[in-house]
């Protein structure tokens, strides 16, 4: 059987092209001096723990420290081969894990216990939701206070330590508790490699008087360990392309749509595999947008019920077929469960089973695997598409804007849209922005990202942060609200900090749009920023920094032509004001669908 090293790894961009392979880990050379045993002084356990984050394809961590994780950083940072990027606060450095996470395949963070644990919670429960590898390490208490019925400073003030761990239990999928070194060396590995196989969070809390400590299961390199991959069924296999390949080659008109979960399937490559055999209109979930290559020449853009792009909805709920691979229907991406699709026409491949209409499902079969199996047995059928461009109609650009005009939303992204190369990146924060970028047509290479499931303002400042990080080669174009920056605006300090060269737009329209659209009320309104003051407060002279507010369209073609020409290398943060009234029909639509889901009232008792 194959296995998959997981030993001396970087982390590899797709070759193809294709906007949402993640990046593959892929195997280098082994570490040949496994023999070799280290200085006494280096064999302890935070030098392990150093090491194999660097064979996984960590070169970056994310920490805040506190008195229970500081021995351990010291071991962190004397690894070479790792960068410790100290953050403002712990929701940032795990939002920042996740936004690395996402370009690297794996993150990790370092925190204290429990106020600092709790604090990164919320941003685990986050990677959790949208299945991302991340090694979340808490600097534990002294392992001779465990069973002692001592009360420790940064607890609740009850002797039990536990509290932390129950709480990581419901959003990781493996927890380390490492109070002694003899097992300290299993523990670490298994998480680690749990964290990869699951696609999950795991939590690894090290006491905060064992990383120091040299130990004989440390006194070697830490030999590569290896994953076995999960294989489909065979027999099932078989059974599950013959009979999806009788139900779509009977179909009329059938469609395909990729969801998120091609990401944790790695099977976005086998989607377009299977997408060039069938010759099916293409399109992706909300979810999904950066998964599918968008210049693919069936692509039709995004589905998402009412409010998808401009005929996409009429073309896959008019099917009398469609493949969704890897969704995930919540009533956020169902547009409040009022999507027009009938289970008895849907082929849902799921990331280990395959169900077909109201039939027959077929489990433990892994989703590159059939999605490449069927594109050997399906017909070519291209009558979705030549629908789809028989009746499309190119939107129109928006109104031109009078000299000196109040800049629009619309106008905004219209500009943005020129910014996009493969050279760049999107990240897209919860709010309007989530329907604008929607809109994007995204060349060959951009990156995109963004947080449909879990959808916690004030994401995208940390994910922004630590997407940059690991994507060196990409500048990223942040989208922004001001009630979402209001959150987290602190790590703009660690963004200066590390030299990065990222652009923000910051769209001030003075308060929580996405929910006023969703019900109104005074607690939508939000205290109004100088926020290019704040920025450049946060700047204070060090490192490079470029900051302008705009208010019509002239401010805006300069300030791009300044952030992309002289002030390339710098820092761009770019205020946008606008009506607090100006957002997308997307959204207004949305807005009132969620809102009726939302206000059901209770079924009778």
């Amino acid at each position: 059987m194959d296995t998959k090293i997981i030993g001396a790894l970087e982390a590899t961009p797709a070759t193809n092209g294709n906007l949402g392979s993640p990046p593959k880990l892929t195997p280098t050379c082994c570490i040949q001096s496994s023999a070799v045993p280290f200085n006494s002084g280096e064999a302890t356990l935070g030098r392990h723990l150093a090491r194999r984050l660097v064979q996984i394809g960590v070169s970056d961590v994310f920490s805040v420290p506190g008195d229970f994780n500081l021995t351990l950083l010291d071991h962190l940072i004397a690894e070479p081969g790792l960068n410790l990027v100290g953050c403002c606060n712990e929701l940032n450095a795990g939002y920042a894990a996740d936004g690395y996470a996402r370009s690297r395949g794996v993150g990790a963070c370092v925190v204290t216990f429990t106020v600092g644990g709790l604090s990164v919670l919320n941003a685990i429960a986050g990677a959790y939701s949208e299945n991302l590898p991340l090694i979340c390490i808490v600097g534990g208490p002294n392992s001779n206070d465990y069973g002692t019925n001592r009360i420790l400073h940064h607890t609740i003030g009850l002797p039990d330590f536990s509290q932390e761990l129950r709480c990581f239990q419901s959003v990781t999928c493996y927890q380390a508790v490492v109070n002694n070194l003899e097992d300290a060396h299993e523990l670490i590995d298994t998480a680690i490699s749990t964290a990869l196989k699951e696609s999950k969070p795991v939590y690894i809390s090290i006491g905060c008087n064992l990383a120091a400590i040299p130990h004989p299961t440390f006194s070697r390199e830490p030999v590569p360990f290896s994953l076995a991959p999960k294989l489909s069924n065979k027999m099932g296999l078989e059974a599950a392309v013959e009979a999806a390949a009788e139900f779509l080659n009977k179909a009329v008109k059938p469609v395909m749509v990729g969801g998120p979960k091609l990401r944790v399937s790695h099977a976005c490559d086998a989607f377009v595999e299977l997408a060039d055999a069938s010759g099916y209109a293409l399109a992706v979930t909300p979810a999904g947008k950066g998964l599918v290559p968008e210049y693919h020449p069936h692509f039709i853009g995004t589905y998402w019920g009412a409010v998808s792009t401009a005929f996409c909805a009429e073309i896959v709920e008019s099917a009398d077929a469609y493949i969704f691979a890897g969704p995930i229907f919540n009533d956020y991406s169902s547009v409040g469960y009022s999507l027009l699709l009938k289970k008895e026409k849907a082929l849902i491949v799921h990331p280990d089973r395959v169900v077909i209409g109201n039939g027959p499902t077929f489990g433990c079969i892994l989703m590159k695997d059939f999605l490449q199996a069927l594109a050997k047995r399906v017909k070519k059928n291209t009558t979705a598409y030549e629908n789809y461009h028989r009746i499309f109609v190119p939107e129109g650009h928006p109104l031109k804007c009078a000299p000196r005009e109040p800049l629009r939303v619309n106008v905004l992204f219209e500009h943005i849209q020129k910014m996009l190369s493969s050279d760049t990146a999107v990240i897209a924060e919860t709010g309007d922005s989530w329907f604008n970028c929607q809109k994007l047509k995204l060349p060959q290479g951009c990156g995109y990202e963004f947080q449909m499931q879990y959808g916690s303002i004030g994401w995208s400042v940390g994910a922004t942060l630590g997407y940059a990080q690991a994507a060196t080669d990409k500048r990223v174009i942040a989208c922004i609200g001001d009630g979402s920056f209001q959150v987290t605006a602190q790590d703009v300090s660690t963004m200066l900090r590390c030299g990065q060269n990222s652009i923000i737009f910051l769209i001030n329209n003075g308060g929580y749009t996405i929910e006023v659209e969703i019900h109104d009320g005074p607690y939508n309104v939000i205290k109004n920023w100088n926020y290019t003051g704040l920025v450049d407060a946060i700047h204070n002279g060090e490192g490079k920094c470029w900051t302008t507010k705009v208010v019509c369209e002239e401010d805006l073609i300069e300030a791009i032509e300044t952030a992309t020409g002289a002030k390339k290398d710098c820092f761009c943060f770019i205020e946008v004001m606008a009506h607090k009234d100006d957002t997308s029909k997307e959204l207004l639509e949305w807005g009132s669908r969620v809102s009726a889901a939302n206000s059901r009232p209770p079924n009778p008792q």
